[in-house]
């Protein structure tokens, strides 16, 4: 009981557990896994409040107000849709018990900590979050440069005259062709599924 105290006096008192591969069918996350869309885990952390579960798609977070109370709230982060940043991980110095990971999912910030002796494993989440973030950065530059490219050959066109064809056929040409070239591009550079990231850092 003392140590318990002890351990939330200083902070210590939901310090997560990385969860191996072999248990996670033993969490509840796995119950919210888009399984029929070939949705996998790859990482799992789970404290007695929280889980954070990193699969090839998204970040499911099961967030609970307190260690107590059963009630949870689901939050799911499509990487895609909100992109890592300020991805920080804290070692741990001579005193302290666990180790931390801190980054922003789109405009959320969190932070995770795990038992110091789980670091090699944390520090193989840090590198995947890391070239995810790397990979949305430049799609989205991509993206930007394929929508700047369209609207500079639209004012091109725009510019010009065009014998012999009507307005109403010319604007609607136009539409279909800059219609089909925005859906291509994002389809091109969202990229959704991220498990060769994963395979490549995430060794447990």
């Amino acid at each position: 009981m003392f140590k318990k105290l002890a351990a939330e006096a200083l902070g210590l008192g939901d310090i997560g557990k990385i969860i191996p591969s072999q248990d996670y069918d033993k969490v509840d996350s796995d119950d919210y896994i888009l399984s029929e869309d070939n949705e996998k885990i790859f990482f799992l952390i789970k404290s007695k409040r929280d889980e954070y579960c990193f699969t090839n798609r998204a970040l499911i977070h099961i967030d609970g107000a307190s260690a107590i109370d059963r009630k949870r709230v689901l939050r799911r982060y499509e990487y895609y849709q909100f992109p890592f940043s300020n991805v920080v991980l804290q070692t741990a110095g001579t005193i302290d018990l666990d180790v931390e990971i801190s980054f922003n999912i789109g405009n959320v910030p969190l932070m995770i900590s795990v038992a110091k002796g789980q670091v090699d494993q944390l520090k193989d989440l840090y590198k995947a979050l890391l070239a995810i973030q790397q990979v949305v950065h430049h799609n989205h530059s991509l993206l930007n440069f394929s929508n700047d490219s369209i609207q500079k050959a639209i004012g091109s066109i725009a510019s010009g005259k065009q014998e012999n064809v009507a307005k109403s056929q010319e604007l609607k040409a136009i539409n279909e062709y800059v219609f089909a070239w925005n859906t291509n591009s994002f389809d091109r550079y969202n990229q959704k599924d991220f498990s060769a990231i994963f395979e490549k850092y995430i060794n447990n």
